[in-house]
């Protein structure tokens, strides 16, 4: 699973740069995921350490940047709370045993090969779900910037609660909260090429609020453990099973999309191209180990993938160098997170929620395509107030009922019925000729273009006045694709032609084509010279049936 090829193109100097400068990136986020999960900083610290190094060891990409993100977050919040709420003693096991579950759920991905089409989705409904995860993330910091503890119930028991957040809000973590929020919006461009605004804001908006309040009026992190986090063994229980299994799902798919598109975002800046399955295999041996030893699982992190590259990295050696100055921090200076507050954590939290929404989009979507909007509108509330699967699978389910219903009405016009020398379709002027010798008494089916089930209707249309016809020509020449459905119109043309004592040839040089009709046993319906080699013979086999017909009546 190791591969030193992806170390080929090393610069250490670079790598080295992009690990000291992704770690300073990685550190007040990882806290804050950490903290806004509810599994604590520690276990968003580890997250980005072991998620980051095992994902740089075994993934797929050269400068892949991996560690908690605010989409995973948010999932793992939800499974950490339910797991909780109901199992307050083995829900924080069972919640690392979902992200375990989910790390094995990635690697059989790649195992099977399929992580080209995690992400072949329709735009809309990426941005839809994206946007939605950004709006929870916002909603769930509500709570930790107005001075309070996070309600139970998620969402929805967020909103219900914030008129008697609002009432009893502290003012003082809310100053802190907006001043954090200030920090990172309204830091000049030209100092963040330098140092990272998030990190800036972590530090400064701590040593203020040392200065102006008492340690104990407001609440702060504490100190992060400096050992190994402890391993968490495996833990399920009948009754959760399922649900289990479900959110494992959901998670692991989520990492996957989220992974593959800050993969492919990488590759357009190195030039280079992303193993996918490779990619999904590593994500999931480290989300595995995350999981096994109480850290938030993780994804390729768009900020941090960027960052890396822009500063020089070139192989994987650069998330390897993070990791280990991460651990770095964690084994010598975790004594030094114990005054952060938590409503900075909260707002460097809605900060990235604010970011995660899709802004282009949401901006140009009634633009560019009404339906495309409501779809987008529409997943992403979906997957604020009902549930991320079923967002993505009504949202794809729609969006391809729409693409198939336009597909099919540009295919309709590929499948064509004559019995005359039309223009549009492709015959010589000999093959012309012989369609007007049959004086309108012999049908010419033509038919162009992958043949998708939504064209069979249009073949069933086509075809309902076979019976008015002597000879029927079915010309497949230029069909690059049939599928089963279409096959079966094709075989119901062709036994109402029968049945109409209607003679039928075929014209299909495409094997496939051919291979697809024989299956049906077509070619034993009509007998071999019912199959022409060229669409000349076709016709002229065609007309002398007609002949020999009008002989023998």
């Amino acid at each position: 699973m190791f591969s030193l090829s992806r170390f080929k193109h090393m610069n250490l100097k670079g790598d080295l740069f992009g690990g000291v400068t992704t770690a300073i990136i990685s550190l007040p986020l990882a806290l804050a995921f950490g903290v806004a999960s509810g599994a604590g900083a520690e276990a968003g610290m580890w997250g980005a350490i072991l998620v980051g190094l095992f994902a740089a060891l075994f993934g797929g990409s050269t400068s892949l940047i991996s560690e908690p993100t605010g989409p995973m977050t948010v999932i793992m919040t939800a499974v950490l709370t339910t797991m909780v709420s109901k199992y307050p003693e083995a829900g924080p096991a069972m919640a690392f045993t979902v992200v375990m579950m989910a790390g094995a759920f990635q690697v059989l991905l790649g195992t099977l090969k399929l992580g080209k089409y995690v992400t072949l989705m329709p735009y809309s409904v990426v941005s839809g779900f994206m946007s939605g995860i950004g709006v929870i993330l916002i909603i769930l910091q509500l709570a930790p910037l107005l001075g309070h503890q996070a309600p139970p119930g998620g969402v929805p028991g967020t909103l219900s609660a914030f008129p008697e957040l609002f009432l009893n809000l502290h003012f003082s973590e809310l100053f802190l909260g907006i001043l954090t929020l200030g920090v990172l919006f309204y830091m000049p461009k030209k100092y963040r090429q330098y140092v990272p605004a998030q990190l800036v804001a972590l530090v400064v908006v701590t040593l203020i609020s040392i200065v102006l309040f008492d340690t104990d009026s407001i609440r702060r992190i504490g100190e992060i453990p400096s050992g190994l986090p402890e391993i968490v063994w495996p833990t399920f229980t009948p009754e959760l099973f399922t649900e289990m299994v479900i959110d494992a799902l959901v998670l692991g798919t989520l990492g996957c999309i989220d992974t593959l598109l800050t993969a492919v975002i990488g590759d357009s800046l190195t030039r280079t191209e992303h193993d996918s399955d490779k990619e999904l295999r590593g994500q999931g041996v480290a989300n595995m180990i995350a999981g096994f030893f109480g850290a938030l699982p993780g994804a390729g992190a768009t900020m941090g993938t960027v960052v890396n590259i822009q500063v020089g990295a070139r192989s994987p050696l650069a998330g390897i160098f993070r990791a280990l100055i991460l651990m770095a921090v964690v084994f010598v200076a975790g004594s030094l997170t114990e005054p952060i507050p938590m409503a900075v954590l909260a707002g460097i939290a809605v900060y990235v929620g604010i970011n995660i929404l899709d802004w282009s989009f949401i901006q140009r979507a009634h633009k560019l395509s009404i339906s495309q909007m409501a779809i987008m509108y529409g997943v992403m509330l979906l997957t604020v107030f009902v549930d991320l699967m079923v967002a993505v699978g009504l949202g794809v389910f729609i969006s391809n009922i729409m693409v198939i219903e336009r597909l099919s009405q540009v295919q309709e016009q590929h499948v064509k019925a004559i019995s005359d020398a039309d223009e549009d379709v492709p015959l010589s002027k000999h093959e012309r000729a012989l369609l007007e010798q049959a004086k309108g008494q012999l049908l010419f089916f033509y038919l162009s273009g992958p043949m998708i089930f939504s064209v069979s209707k249009a073949i069933t249309r086509q075809h309902r006045h076979i019976g008015e016809y002597k000879s029927m020509v079915l010309d497949l020449s230029d069909v690059a694709m049939l599928d089963v459905t279409v096959s079966l119109a094709i075989e119901n043309a062709i036994s109402d032609a029968l049945d109409a004592n209607c003679q039928v040839f075929i014209y299909s040089p495409n094997k496939d084509t051919s291979e697809q009709l024989q299956k049906f046993d077509i070619r034993s319906k009509l007998g071999d010279h019912a199959f022409c080699k060229s669409r000349e013979q076709a016709l002229t086999r065609a007309l002398e049936a007609m002949e020999e017909n009008s002989i023998q009546a």
